[in-house]
């Protein structure tokens, strides 16, 4: 019999998790908690069982994604703690460390992810962390629960703030390139919805190269760039533009307030 899952917090990401395992046909029973019972409706027509009451939605379930807010995830964690005593808790809260939701619930396994919005459309990359209670046969639940929802890896937890800067918050940027190249197609010629289209299949395309041929993004540059063609010409152009400085910045700096939110909600952090 498939593990009952409940999610609390049925936010955006929240929301995308309970979406993506339906989506995914999970067996088990889903159960969306949350105490706005307007974000409930639309998860609830999809298949969800839903309440407002997460003291009831832990107890019910083997395994329960909490997906608050940072600042808020202490509060919510010390509601549900009796209810998790032995089972997996599973945290989606940016820059938390599994140390300090383990304080929290200490009776609970831990596992601490970082998805991105993708999770929505099962294209995610998941990382993600156990605490040392967690067996071999549930850090395989988790892993087949976390590729429904696209790409997932463990890793060492002193990445997390980096994997927060690159992917979790990786969306925002690559919609920035999107637009941009949507923006770009309207200057040339093309009609809005073609445009659009165009650009989002050439990001999705290019990294179906990167992952399935698999190919440095540099090989895949030079497969398109003959000489004195097109793509020279552009190239040339991003060349000039610094583009990778400003990417590489944007990352570099996510990755930096992960760190300060990280220390604000635990300022026993020493790393």
């Amino acid at each position: 019999m498939a593990d009952k899952i409940a999610v609390i917090g049925t936010g955006m990401m929240g929301g995308a998790i309970v979406k993506s395992l339906l989506k995914g046909k999970y067996a088990g029973k889903i159960t969306a908690a949350d105490f706005i019972t307007e974000k409930l409706k639309d998860l609830e027509d999809l298949g969800a069982a839903v309440t407002s009451d997460n003291q009831k939605a832990a107890a019910e379930a083997d395994i329960v994604f909490v997906a608050v807010k940072p600042g808020d995830l202490e509060k919510v964690l010390k509601g549900i703690n009796k209810e998790v005593k032995g089972k997996i808790v599973v945290s989606t809260a940016a820059t938390v460390p599994i140390w300090f939701i383990k304080k929290n619930v200490p009776d609970a396994k831990v596992v601490r992810i970082m998805p991105n919005v993708a999770v929505l459309v099962q294209a995610s990359y998941t990382a993600y962390c156990y605490d040392q209670t967690v067996t071999a046969k549930e850090k395989e639940k988790i892993q087949m629960l976390l590729s429904m929802m696209g790409i997932a890896e463990e890793m060492d937890e002193k990445y997390m703030d980096a994997i927060t800067g690159l992917s979790g918050s990786g969306p925002g940027y690559l919609s920035i390139i999107a637009e941009a190249l949507t923006y770009a197609g309207l200057k040339v010629g093309l009609p809005r919805n073609i445009a659009e289209k165009a650009a989002a299949q050439n990001m999705l395309g290019t990294a179906k190269l990167i992952l399935e041929l698999p190919e440095h993004p540099a090989k895949i540059r030079d497969m398109v760039t003959t000489p004195g063609g097109t793509t020279i010409e552009a190239v040339y152009e991003l060349e000039g533009s610094q583009v990778r400085q400003a990417l590489m910045r944007a990352v570099e700096q996510a990755t930096k307030k992960s760190t300060l939110i990280r220390e604000k909600v635990c300022p026993e952090d020493k790393r």
